[in-house]
Formats: structure tokens, sequence, C-alpha cells
């Protein structure tokens, strides 16, 4: 415990942490305000060098595990909160030298993603349960950031909103054809084929939101106009007057953004455009987090916007457009989480009590990430030409409130 303890007091720099070592002895690492104080309990002492070492993800685990446990009047909100506040202070203790360059030389490896990977991937994360997803996203079952006009929007309304704003920016026509990229459980390509007459072929790696994405197609009498595919995004050939792509390229890796974006101009007929939503980061290009890299996304990562330009720059296309979503996916993942912690229940029926544990660590871990860290959310509008896009922001607020009218 003496090398953790010395770790810890570097570390904390803002608030007050109380530990418990594993014989139940009491250590305090005190900074200045002193609070909020936040106290857990190590129940096994291999957790001191582990901490030391990979922090990260040995707090992942060891709470997923149970070894790591808070005492009354603390969460693990609160936990993460603090050490989202101190991060400065972990990251520049000597003992975290190793760990910073082993990710540095291991991200090209973590994110080797040829498309046998990128099924492999996709299906860790996507293939779970249907069921498991319903319990805390909106019945439309959209996994990405939501648009909060207010922060008193609810979840639904939030995901309105941000289906709304990309139908907007794509400024859809009758007769056009749409690929999705990443299409998940098929609520974007159904949505803008109500929007509008055309064509949607949606694509994905994971074999369960297929099967539901083509349901919902079926049900909706949709069938004939939106199809979903079993398609990873460099096997596709057929251009489309419209692309779009939502929290889809996380899963690309950084070494194939120049790729993907040269695939999105190739496939995009002459005068159309692509929509890429995605999450990004505020700062230099980085890399995954462990916990989130090992259990939750293997292959992902977020790029920075510079990251994406750069590559969207050396594609020749025109970046007729970004916008930044800062506190959107904050929102949007608290109420995810508060839904998944209110059918936990229910979750543990379907898997065990490691993944409701891993589950609750994700969503609450992102969330904070996006309250307190980098993380944010981008847009870029894409095109061949710089006039393919009107050169005002004007027909988006047009387009939106046109479809406000129509109750879409």
């Amino acid at each position: 415990m003496r090398l953790l303890s010395g770790l810890l007091k570097h570390f904390i720099s803002s608030g007050t942490l109380v530990v418990f070592d594993a014989k139940g002895e009491r250590h305090e690492f005190v900074g200045s305000p002193a609070k909020p104080v936040v106290t857990m309990r190590l129940h096994q002492a291999s957790l001191y060098h582990k901490l030391l070492l990979q922090p990260d993800l040995t707090a992942a685990e060891a709470y997923m595990d149970g070894t790591l446990t808070f005492e009354e009047g603390t969460d693990l909100t609160a936990f993460l909160d603090m050490m989202v506040a101190n991060k400065d202070g972990l990251s520049n203790h000597g003992s975290q030298k190793y760990g910073k360059a082993l990710r540095v030389i291991t991200k090209p490896f973590q994110q080797f993603n040829p498309i046998k990977n990128s099924r492999k991937n996709a299906a860790h994360h996507y293939d779970l349960s249907e069921d498991l997803y319903r319990l805390f996203l909106d019945e439309d079952m959209q996994y990405s950031c939501g648009y909060f006009r207010t922060p008193d929007d609810t979840l639904e309304q939030a995901q309105i909103n941000k289906k709304r704003r990309i139908a907007a920016k794509l400024d859809l026509k009758d007769g056009m054809t749409v690929l999705d990229i990443g299409c998940g459980w098929g609520g974007m390509g159904l949505y803008l084929a109500q929007v509008a007459d055309v064509k949607v072929t949606g694509i994905a790696l994971a074999k369960e939101q297929l099967r539901v994405a083509n349901e919902r197609a079926e049900q909706m009498g949709l069938s004939d106009r939106v199809k979903f595919e079993y398609q990873d995004y460099r096997e596709v050939t057929q251009k489309y007057d419209r692309i779009v792509s939502v929290g889809m390229i996380e899963h690309v890796g950084a070494r194939y953004f120049d790729e993907y974006f040269n695939q999105v101009g190739a496939l995009l007929k002459p005068g159309g455009r692509s929509l890429i939503h995605s999450i990004g980061r505020q700062g230099p290009p980085g890399s995954t987090n462990a916990f989130i890299q090992k259990y939750i996304f293997p292959g992902g990562y977020s790029p920075s916007i510079s990251e994406a330009i750069a590559s969207v720059e050396r594609s020749g296309l025109w970046i007729d457009d970004c916008e930044v979503w800062r506190l959107h996916y904050y929102y949007t993942i608290t109420e995810w989480k508060n839904r998944f912690m209110a059918n936990r229940d229910a979750a543990l029926k379907l898997y065990d009590e490691r993944f409701c544990r891993m589950w609750e660590f994700y969503l609450t871990a992102v969330a904070i990430g996006f309250k307190h860290d980098a993380n944010m959310n981008f847009h870029l509008l894409l095109s061949h030409e710089r006039d393919d896009v009107p050169i005002t922001r004007d027909f988006i607020y047009e387009n939106e409130r046109a479809l406000m009218k129509r109750g879409l």
C-alpha cells in the first residue's frame, strides 16, 4: 500500500479520498478544497500494485469484480467525478510514464481493423440481446447522441431532434438514394424514408441489429424502399445521392480514416452530400481508454476534429459545415444510465452481476467524460464541390421548421 499511497498523495489535489485497505486500515488523501469526500474499500492486497501501474483499467475491473466497493455516502459517480477532477495529477506522476508509452506503441495494434476484425468487434458490442438495449434506449433505439434543444427535453424528444437536424442538413428530395453507414437498429434510415420518397440502404456488421432493422421496415410498410444489409463500408460499390453515418467512424480506427473518407467520396454522386456524425475530443489526438478498449468497444477510437479534418482534406472533399455538440451526449448518456439502473434487475436476468457492474461503469464513466473531460460530438457536412451545399446555414433551419410542421 506504501507505493500506491505515494501515487494518491500526488494524485489528489482536489477533494478528499479515503481508502480502506485489505486489512481494514484507513488512509486519507486530502486536496484543496477538501470537499467532496469519497470513501472506497479495497478488498484485495493485489490491487495495490495493479492500481499503481494501470489505474484506469484496474479500478474498472475491481469494481466489476466487487473487490473495489464504496462506503455509505459514496457511489461510482462521485468516485469517477473525483478521478476526472484530479486527472492531471495522475497523468503527470512518474508511475504513469510507462502506461503512456505503452498506449502510444499499442495504439496501431488496438485499432487494427481489417474487415474480418471489424466484423468481430462489431459483434462484441452490438450483437448483445435486443432486450438489453430496450431497457435504456428510446423506443426508436437510437444508440447515439441526442440533440437537446433544452436540457429539459426528454430522451425521446432529443432523439427526434437529432434525426430531424440530420435530415435537414441532408436536404432530401424525392427519388434520391441514401446510404446509411452503420445503420444500427434502423431508426435513422426509416426516419429518412418518411421525410421524403427516397430509397435507403443501411449497412452494419451486427446481425442482431440488422434482423431488428429489417423487421421494423417490414412492420412500417417501408421494406420496398428501405433495406438493411450485412456489409462493411469498404465493400460498397454503388454510388448514392446522400450518405449519412452516425456514430460509426468511431469504429474505423485512426489508421483507416483516410480510407474511410476516400470511400465516402468515391460512393457520393456528383452534386451529392454526406453527413458524418462522430464522437470527438477537444484537444489533440489521443488513445482509447483501456477499459473501453478491452470490454466495451474493441478496435474503437474517437477522433479529434483535427484528425478527421486532416483526412477529409486528403480526400479532396469539401467541408461545407462543421457543428460541435458539447453537453448533448452528457444529457443523453445520463438518461441511458438512469434507465439502465431503474431496469437493472431485468438486465441481471439477461446476463450476470459482473456484466451489470461493467455496464454501469461504462455508462457512468462516459457520461462524466462528456460533462467534465474533453469529449464532445461533431457533424461534418461534406461534398465534392464548394457549391453543392448552400453557402449559408439558413437551409438547415428552414428544413427543420418544415419537418416540425409535418410532425416529423
